[in-house]
């Protein structure tokens, strides 16, 4: 059986220097296609596009990964801006909301991590908390800290026991969006994981970063998913 397509969002800096070259680029950390492949699927790449052609893209995939990356903007979700909101990211907002709602549509299998799990929420009309503390260990360096799942959720049925994991983030799910269910809490309370309840297709989104750990259980039970879904044309 030929392995699963996975989709793995990228992202525009306008200057990124390599070699001789500092110009706009679409990247996305490595982690992402690694554990990918890591855990039977093939990665492809999807820079930004314009938001009409989210049905087309994923129309050719088996499943998508939302990767993480920036604040999105509160006008998202009908929210005035917090001072410690980041700067919005208007391109990448309307290409990967229009992912995350082609893909729901579509009922292909949807991971969604740190922002993508974010996008995913304010797809479904939910909103965020623009500022939490707590969940960042510095600049640039993962916080590890335990989630607990919550029994009887998809994420509890691949982790059923508490783990740590590696977050950066410091904003969170607030209210959640329509038909969302929260999966997994930090100890402060905070929501970690959100999913959509079987039978729904299988859509979950991770507040930390599993691109960072060596533990494959998220990402082999998207590529399962995406491996039994009814093929494409």
């Amino acid at each position: 059986m030929p392995r699963p397509l996975i989709g793995i969002t990228t992202y525009v800096e306008q200057s990124t220097r390599y070699g001789v070259w500092d110009i706009p680029t679409a990247l996305t950390p490595t982690g992402y296609y690694e554990l990918v492949q890591a855990s039977g699927g093939i990665a492809v790449l999807l820079p930004p596009d314009e938001p009409e052609a989210a049905a087309e893209v994923l129309s050719r995939l088996d499943g998508l990964v939302v990767a993480g990356g920036p604040d999105m903007d509160p006008v998202r979700y009908g929210a005035p801006r917090d001072p410690r909101t980041g700067p919005a990211a208007t391109l990448r907002d309307t290409w990967e909301l229009a992912l995350t709602s082609a893909a729901l549509a579509s009922g292909t299998p949807l991971l969604g991590v740190c922002r993508g799990m974010q996008a995913l929420n304010v797809a479904l009309g939910g909103t965020l908390i623009q500022h939490i503390d707590g969940h960042v260990a510095g600049p640039g360096v993962m916080s590890w800290h335990p989630v607990r799942p919550v029994p009887g959720t998809r994420y509890a049925a691949l982790v059923p026991e508490e783990s740590e994991v590696p977050t950066y983030h410091h904003q969170a799910v607030d209210r959640l969006g329509r038909g969302l269910i929260a999966s997994s809490h930090a100890t402060d309370g905070t929501v970690e994981s959100i999913e959509l309840p079987a039978p729904s297709p299988w859509t979950l989104g991770v507040q930390w970063h599993p691109e960072q750990d060596k533990d494959t259980r998220v990402m082999s039970a998207l590529i399962t998913a995406a491996s039994t879904r009814t093929p494409h044309p």
